[in-house]
C-alpha cells in the first residue's frame, strides 16, 4: 500500500528548516513515567501523546487519542517544549494516536534530537518512516490479523530500518503469532534492529503460551508485558 503520508522533498526541507517551536500541534497528553515496553522498559521518559490516528485496531488501548473529531488541545511546539522540559527528564518519547501523521513532529523530533535529548517514536505501521531524523529510535508496530487492520501496513518501513530501531508485533492468537514469525523471518529483523518485541494483547492470550511457541521456534525475539499494566491499573491514563 502507498504510505499514509507521503511528504514531498520541498515540503520535509520547509518543515525541518521552521523553527518547531512555533508549528502547531494536536496534543492529547504529556507525562512523565517509566517506559513501559521495548529494550528501555523501565527508565523514566516523558511521553508526548499526539492526537489523532487512521486507523482503528481491534486491540486498541488509548481509543481516546484517536478520534480527531474529539478531544485533544491545539498547542505549539513551545508548549510542549515547556511541559517536556519541566519534567527534567533527557528521555522523551513521541506516540499517541499516530504521532507521524502530523508532519510537524518531524520537526520537533529533530529538534529534541539537536538539544541531546534520547528521542524515540512509536508508530503503527501504515506510515512512512523514512524521513524520520536518523537519531530518533522507530519502535514500528506492525499490525498483525487479529488488528483488523493488517492491510494497512507500509512494508517499505521493514526495508530501511536502523540498527537502533525496534520493530513490535501485537499478538493475540496463534494466527498473528505465524504471520509475526514469517515476517521477522522474511526481513531478517533481528540483524536488521535492536529488538523484535512480541507482545501479547493484555488480557486475551496466554503469556506463557506466547513463550513456548517463541522456544518451540528458536525465534531471536524478546518477548514483552507491558510493565505500566502490572505497575498501575491497566485503564489507567498518564502513565
Amino acid at each position: 500500500m502507498q504510505p499514509v503520508l507521503t511528504l514531498t522533498p520541498e515540503e520535509h526541507r520547509h518543515i525541518l528548516a521552521s523553527n518547531p517551536l512555533l508549528l502547531p500541534f494536536d496534543l492529547n497528553e504529556i507525562f512523565f513515567s517509566v517506559q513501559g515496553e521495548g529494550t528501555r522498559a523501565g527508565l523514566p521518559c516523558v511521553f508526548v501523546r499526539l492526537h489523532g490516528c487512521k486507523l482503528r485496531c481491534s486491540y486498541c488501548d488509548t481509543k481516546y487519542a484517536i478520534d480527531r473529531r474529539s478531544g485533544g488541545l491545539s498547542v505549539t511546539g513551545a508548549e510542549i517544549d515547556e511541559r517536556v522540559r519541566g519534567f527534567g527528564c533527557r528521555f522523551v518519547e513521541f506516540t499517541g494516536g499516530e504521532p507521524l501523521e502530523q508532519p510537524n513532529v518531524f520537526g520537533l523530533m529533530k529538534y529534541y534530537c539537536d538539544e541531546g535529548f534520547t528521542v524515540a517514536v512509536e508508530t503503527g505501521g501504515h506510515v512512512d518512516t523514512s524521513l524520520v531524523d536518523e537519531r530518533v529510535i522507530r519502535i514500528i508496530d506492525m499490525k498483525t490479523p487479529s488488528s483488523k487492520m493488517m492491510p494497512k501496513n507500509n512494508y517499505h518501513n521493514l526495508d530501511t530500518l536502523r540498527p537502533h530501531d525496534e520493530v513490535k508485533f501485537v499478538i493475540g492468537s496463534r494466527e498473528d503469532y505465524e504471520w509475526s514469525r514469517e515476517l521477522t523471518t522474511k526481513y531478517d529483523l533481528p540483524r536488521k534492529t535492536a529488538a523484535v518485541l512480541f507482545s501479547p494483547v493484555f488480557g486475551t492470550v496466554e503469556y506463557k503460551q506466547i513463550v513456548e511457541w517463541i522456544l518451540e521456534d528458536r525465534l531471536d525475539v524478546r518477548f514483552q508485558l507491558q510493565m505500566h499494566k502490572f505497575i498501575w491499573h491497566p485503564d489507567t491514563r498518564g502513565v
